[in-house]
């Protein structure tokens, strides 16, 4: 490393740690810093307000169409007229009949593009992405209409995995 901690000449050859996102199914632990999450079965929904759900795949990496030139901050008295938003984790799983939507998890933040700011706290929106990934259903921050929205996206993206899916996600869009 040089004198301001960024690699220099002598650590070309030298691998540095990495968190690796993959989606083949490998998980052979490498050594120190060498981890794989598995992304590939999921799927990121972005409802904004009362009228639109739409998959939107930037949300994994916080680049969903709301959250695009928005500053955000952990303060929700920062953002008075920010307009309510969700993401939703939607994380796929496979039974011998074949796929299903097996974890729903919804994250509430404020946008608001005029000011170009907005509310979201970063730790809940991981959390609740494990949360998907780790197969629960939790959609409890989420209105009527939201739901609603939401289970008629699910419904029209495929009916027959909303078909093969759990009870406790059908009663939570009820």
């Amino acid at each position: 490393m040089n004198a301001n901690g960024a690699p220099g000449a002598e650590d070309k050859g030298k691998k540095l740690p990495s968190l690796n996102i993959i989606s083949n199914k490998e998980t052979k632990h490498r050594g120190f810093g060498q981890g794989t999450i598995d992304l590939s079965q999921m799927s990121s929904v972005i409802i904004d307000g009362a009228e639109e759900a739409y998959l939107d795949m930037g949300a994994l990496h916080a680049k969903s169409k709301p959250e695009k030139g928005i500053k955000f901050t952990t303060d929700k008295a920062e953002v008075p007229n920010g307009r309510p938003c969700w993401i939703v984790w939607v994380a796929v799983d496979f039974t011998e009949e074949g796929k299903y939507y097996a974890g729903v998890t919804s994250c509430e933040m404020l946008v608001d593009p005029e000011a170009k700011k907005g509310w979201k706290i970063l730790a809940d929106h991981v959390n609740r992405m494990d949360y998907a990934l780790k197969r629960r259903i939790m959609v409890d921050n989420l209105g009527p209409a939201q739901k609603a929205l939401l289970k008629q996206l699910l419904i029209d993206t495929d009916p027959t995995m909303w078909e093969r899916s759990s009870d406790t996600l059908k009663e939570a869009l009820a």
